[in-house]
């Protein structure tokens, strides 16, 4: 395989799962992050934890380590993997901007990279669905990989990883 291929397809075009059963288990570990723009009452209802639905970080928190968990259910070509641990934090950046982070581990055979970009996409589904009955304008944006160590393809940090 060469540097660059896509590896989910085999060599007449056909979707395929990577067999990873030869390759060596290793400690892996994915760092992802988003951000959400919103009104400024928005983000103090959040952080006052006065939406009427409760404490809209902690479900998000529980909801983006449930979606890391299921990763393999919801992206097709994904391994199915057990991981070791999963977290997920929240940073209120000036008065319309919560940055969502979440870090998920493993020891096995394949990088967790999908895992901390879902956990990352469903908490932030789940702030939205928790106050969009008081904001509808809510943007979710830049959804990144950050940094990823272990495996076969060694370090990445993304330049403008904070």
């Amino acid at each position: 395989m060469m540097a660059g291929e896509l590896t989910h397809f085999d060599d007449q075009g056909a979707s395929r799962m990577v067999d990873v059963g030869q390759k060596p288990a290793s400690e892996r570990v994915a760092r992802a992050s988003g951000q959400m723009t919103m009104s400024p009452a928005t983000l103090k209802l959040i952080v006052d934890k006065q939406a009427a639905k409760g404490d809209v970080l902690e479900v998000a928190r529980l909801a983006g380590i449930m979606g890391a968990k299921r990763t393999g259910d919801l992206i097709p070509l994904c391994h199915p993997l057990g991981l070791d641990a999963v977290s997920i934090s929240f940073r209120v950046e000036g008065s319309t901007s919560l940055r969502i982070e979440a870090t998920a581990k493993t020891f096995g055979k394949t990088g967790v990279e999908m895992e901390a970009l879902t956990a990352v996409s469903i908490a932030a589904l789940t702030v939205y669905d928790m106050i969009k009955a008081v904001d509808r304008e809510v943007v979710i944006e830049r959804i990144a990989l950050e940094e990823k160590w272990g495996g076969k393809s060694g370090h990445f940090r993304r330049p403008t990883a904070s």
